[in-house]
């Protein structure tokens, strides 16, 4: 997305930013991240508190720093009025001057089922958001995924970069592709302050128990064998997700308009590696656990190369040891039973009823 863009930007802070699906895992713990290490921006959380997100997800943040909207993205005019607000001498409040677009459908294996909610949230609502963003000329941050480059074979010296073809293979993904192409339009066409971030798997506090690393975690916690998709080769690059928090963040204050970062943390391992990792980590023997039918069009490999945003914005992960990573998010779904426990057996049985 290099077409009319800027040299790199000097450091702006937003004073007020919209994060849409911010109840969510990635974007609850984006509005942690933030109320920590940015306590002089507002944040407003718009989300329509699907099956994903939580409004509990951002408790322990202070009310002076957090609004909550519950709404939907593709809602017009729920986005306008948020984004119409004009400064207010009884309010303490800045008007939104950055949108952080988390909000997504995500989970591969029900976007195989029924693409529909993808098509309209993922496509659609971005839609919306950019107008809205047009409209009020707002900055705006666009979070994708990197399976929107499909995958790379086992043996393949080469990783995704920012030059990578779009080549994605499921429903899900080509959501994401579609979302990250009107992104790229409207900052050609009409000029959005846009960028875009591609980022590996995330792991960490606050995913829900359908993805992978928690499933595993909450089965072998609830006294469920965990489920492996076939032979378990399938490799991932995983990235904790405070530290794509923190590079979301590098490129909303500092990254070059028009720009697209890819965002990893040379993390890339197995599923069976991984699973046999949460296994020994919770004193259980490594191959205690079932092959399930793989999902179809499952990719086999992906992986990141992070070089441009580590040269040119100076970002670089901090939690680079995997197996400690998994050691903390062991412990914070030990701790958090009453978090996860409620979705688990229909989580569950929605497998069972897939084969998986």
């Amino acid at each position: 997305m290099s077409h009319a863009a800027s040299s790199p930007s000097s450091a702006t802070v937003p004073q007020h930013i919209l994060v849409t699906g911010g109840a969510g895992f990635i974007g609850a713990n984006f509005a942690h991240w933030v109320a920590r290490n940015h306590p002089e921006t507002h944040i407003t959380v718009l989300d329509a508190l699907t099956y994903a997100g939580k409004r509990e997800n951002l408790d322990g943040i202070s009310p002076d720093q957090l609004t909550f909207v519950h709404g939907d993205i593709c809602d017009a005019a729920l986005v306008e009025s948020l984004l119409d607000r004009a400064p207010s001498p009884t309010s303490a409040q800045p008007p939104i001057d950055a949108i952080v677009h988390f909000a997504a459908e995500s989970h591969n294996d029900n976007s195989i089922l029924d693409a529909s909610p993808f098509l309209k949230t993922n496509a659609t609502g971005t839609y919306v958001l950019l107008e809205a963003a047009r409209r009020h000329d707002l900055r705006f941050h666009h979070i994708s995924t990197d399976e929107v480059y499909g995958d790379l074979a086992l043996d393949d010296p080469h990783k995704f970069t920012e030059h990578s073809p779009y080549n994605p293979s499921s429903p899900y993904s080509a959501s994401k592709a579609a979302s990250d192409h009107l992104v790229r339009a409207w900052h050609r066409t009409y000029g959005l302050r846009a960028t875009i971030s591609n980022c590996s798997n995330n792991y960490g506090p606050y995913q829900h128990v359908e993805k992978f690393i928690p499933r595993q975690i909450t089965n072998i916690l609830a006294g469920i064998r965990p489920k492996l998709y076939g032979q378990g080769l399938a490799v991932r690059d995983w990235i904790n997700v405070e530290d794509h928090c923190s590079a979301i963040w590098t490129i909303l204050v500092r990254g070059r308009i028009g720009e697209t970062y890819l965002v990893g943390a040379n993390g890339e391992h197995s599923n069976i590696d991984v699973l046999r990792m949460i296994l020994e980590r919770m004193g259980r023997s490594p191959d205690d656990f079932d092959h399930v039918n793989d999902r179809p069009g499952g990719d086999v490999r992906y992986a990141i190369d992070a070089t441009k945003i580590e040269t040119e914005l100076g970002w670089h992960p901090r939690f680079t040891d995997f197996e400690t990573g998994l050691d903390r998010t062991i412990d914070w779904y030990r701790a958090h039973q009453d978090w996860w426990m409620p979705d688990k057996a229909a989580t569950e049985e929605k497998y069972r009823e897939q084969g998986h």
